[in-house]
C-alpha cells in the first residue's frame, strides 16, 4: 500500500492525540460561538436597564451578534486559505476574548453593540472550521466520532445559553455572561497551538480574491438578516429603512452572482448547491436551525408571560432539549455504522414535528412541566438530524471542498434561525390580534352571563369596581389570545418540518464501506 501524500491523513491509521486536541478545540470554539448567540437573551432586561437602552434598542444586543456571524461564516473557508487554519483560528480566538471583555465592561449601548459585532465576526469564524478540522485531521473511519462531538456542541450551545446567562445574572451579574469566555478561550488557544500544524500564508489569494462576492456577502446576508430581524418592528415595507435595506440586500446578492460567474475562485462555492445531496442538506439545515432557534425563542416567552417564570427557570426548561444530545454523543459512532442516514434524519425531523405538535395543546394553565416530554423529544430529534446532517455534509463533497460545504451548511442553520425568529414574531403579533378580536366577539358586552359575572364582582361598589371587573375580562381574553398565538407558532413549525421531510430521499447514503470503517 502506498504512503499517503504529504499533508493528507493516512486513512489506514487512527488519529493521534494532537489531531484529537484539534478536533476538541474546534468543538470548544463552536460551542462558545453558538452559546454566545443566546447567552444574553435571559439577561437582556437587566443589561438594558444598566446601559440605558429601550426594549427596542436592546434587541440589537442580540441581533448585532447574529448579523455579524451570518456574514462571516461563508467567508471562513477563503480566510482559512489566505492565513492558514492555525494562524487564523488563533487570531480569531484572541480577538473573541478581547471583544468579550469589551462587552462585559460596556456602559453604553454603542459600546455594547460594537463589542457584540466583534464577537459575532470572530466567534462565527470558529463554527465552520470545526467541520474542516474533522475532514482534514481525522481518517474517514474516525470522522463519525469527531462529527458527534462537534454536532453536539452546535445543539448544546443555543439551549445552554439561556440557562448559563440566567444563572449568572441571577446569582452574580450579567457582566459574567461575557467574562465566562475568558477561561474557555485560554483553553481553546492552548489546544489550537498543540493540535494544529503551522501552515504558510497565501497572501496572493488577496490579489485574486472574489471581492465582488466578499462585499456582496456582507451586503446581501447582512441586509437580509437585519430586514428579517427588524421588519416586524418597523411594520415591514411601510418603513423607508426596510426598503433601503432590501435594496442593499438585492444589490449584495447580485454581486455574489457576478462573483460566481467572473471570479477565478468564488469566495463561496455556490456550485455545491447543484449537488442534489448537498442541496438537500442545505435546505434541511435551514429547517433544523429554524426549530432550534425558534423554540429557544418561543418557549421562554411563553413561560415568562403565561407561567411567570424567571430567566433561570425558563433556561432550565430550554436546556432539557440538550440532554439527549449529550447522551447520544458516545452512541453516534455506533448509530452511524448501523443506521441508514436517510432514516435517521427522517426520524429526527418527525420527532421535532411531533414535539411541536404536542406543544400546540398548551393552555393558560400550562407551566414548565408541560414542556418536559416535548423538549426531550425535540432534543432527540435535533440530535439525530444535526449529527447525521453534519455527516451527510462531509460525505457529499470532496475533502478539499469541506471548508466551503461547512460554511454553507452552518450559514443555512443560522439563516434558518434568523428567518424563523422574524416570521414567528410576525405570526405572533398577527395571530394575537386575530384571536383577541375573535374572542371578544364571542363575549359581547350585552351577554347576560357576562353582565351577571361583572355584577357579582362589583357588588354595587360603583363605577371604579365595574371598570376593574371589565378590565379583568379584557385581561383574561388577552391571556387566552396570547396562549392561542403561541400554539399557532408551534403548529406552523410542525407543518414546516413535515413539508421538507421528503427531501431526505435525495440525501446520498454514506460511501460503501463507511459503516464498517466507522467501527474501527
Amino acid at each position: 500500500m502506498s504512503a499517503p501524500a504529504p499533508g493528507t491523513v493516512d486513512q489506514t491509521k487512527n488519529a493521534d492525540l494532537t489531531a484529537w486536541l484539534a478536533v476538541i478545540a474546534g468543538a470548544i470554539g463552536a460551542l462558545m460561538a453558538t452559546l454566545d448567540i443566546s447567552i444574553v437573551n435571559s439577561a437582556l432586561p437587566t443589561i438594558q436597564g444598566e446601559i440605558g437602552a429601550s426594549a427596542t434598542e436592546g434587541t440589537w444586543i442580540a441581533t448585532s451578534y447574529l448579523v455579524a456571524e451570518i456574514v462571516i461564516i461563508p467567508l471562513t473557508a477563503w480566510l482559512e486559505r489566505v492565513f492558514g487554519l492555525r494562524r487564523f483560528l488563533l487570531f480569531m480566538a484572541g480577538l473573541f476574548t478581547l471583544f468579550s471583555v469589551a462587552c462585559g465592561l460596556a456602559s453604553t449601548l454603542p459600546e455594547m453593540i460594537m463589542g457584540r459585532v466583534g464577537q459575532g465576526f470572530t466567534g462565527g469564524a470558529m463554527i465552520p472550521t470545526g467541520m474542516t478540522i474533522i475532514a482534514t485531521r481525522l481518517p474517514r473511519h474516525q470522522q463519525p466520532m469527531g462529527t458527534a462531538l462537534f454536532g453536539s456542541t452546535l445543539i448544546l450551545g443555543p439551549v445552554l445559553g439561556p440557562l448559563v446567562g440566567g444563572w449568572l445574572t441571577e446569582h452574580y451579574s450579567w457582566h459574567y455572561a461575557f467574562f465566562v469566555n475568558i477561561p474557555i478561550c485560554v483553553m481553546l488557544i492552548t489546544f489550537l497551538i498543540v493540535g494544529l500544524k503551522h501552515q504558510p500564508m497565501k497572501l496572493d489569494e488577496l490579489k485574486q480574491a472574489d471581492w465582488l462576492g466578499i462585499f456582496g456577502m456582507a451586503a446581501g446576508l447582512g441586509g437580509l438578516t437585519v430586514v428579517l430581524e427588524e421588519g416586524n418592528r418597523e411594520q415591514w415595507f411601510d418603513s423607508t429603512l426596510i426598503w433601503r435595506l432590501t435594496a442593499v440586500t438585492v444589490v449584495g446578492f447580485v454581486m455574489i452572482g457576478l462573483g460566481q460567474i467572473f471570479a477565478r475562485r468564488p469566495v463561496v462555492k455556490l456550485a455545491l448547491l447543484r449537488n442534489r445531496a448537498f442541496a438537500s442538506v442545505f435546505v434541511l439545515g435551514l429547517l433544523v436551525g429554524a426549530v432550534l432557534y425558534g423554540t429557544s425563542y418561543v418557549i421562554p416567552q411563553f413561560l415568562s408571560a403565561i407561567a411567570g417564570y424567571n430567566a433561570q427557570q425558563s433556561g432550565e426548561i430550554v436546556f432539557l432539549s440538550g440532554i439527549p444530545a449529550a447522551m447520544m454523543m458516545p452512541l453516534f459512532p455506533i448509530l452511524v455504522a448501523r443506521l441508514d442516514l436517510r432514516l435517521a434524519v427522517a426520524s429526527g425531523l418527525m420527532l421535532m414535528a411531533g414535539s411541536c405538535w404536542i406543544d400546540s395543546a398548551l393552555s393558560a394553565q400550562s407551566d414548565g412541566s408541560e414542556f418536559v416530554v416535548s423538549q426531550l423529544m425535540r432534543g432527540l430529534g435535533q440530535a439525530l438530524s444535526m449529527l447525521f446532517l453534519n455527516q451527510a455534509a462531509i460525505a457529499s463533497v470532496k475533502p478539499s471542498e469541506a471548508g466551503d460545504a461547512s460554511g454553507l451548511f452552518n450559514a443555512a442553520r443560522n439563516l434558518g434561525g434568523s428567518i424563523a425568529l422574524a416570521l414567528l414574531a410576525t405570526l405572533q403579533d398577527r395571530r394575537l390580534e386575530f384571536h383577541h378580536w375573535t374572542l371578544f366577539e364571542s363575549v359581547p358586552a350585552n351577554d347576560t352571563g357576562v353582565q351577571a359575572w361583572v355584577q357579582s364582582q362589583t357588588n354595587g361598589l360603583g363605577y371604579d369596581a365595574t371598570l376593574g371587573a371589565i378590565q379583568s375580562v379584557n385581561q383574561a381574553v388577552m391571556r387566552e389570545a396570547l396562549v392561542m398565538s403561541f400554539t399557532d407558532e408551534f403548529v406552523a413549525l410542525a407543518i414546516a418540518i413535515a413539508i421538507v421531510v421528503p427531501l431526505v430521499l435525495l440525501l446520498r447514503p454514506l460511501p460503501k464501506g463507511h459503516h464498517k470503517m466507522a467501527m474501527h
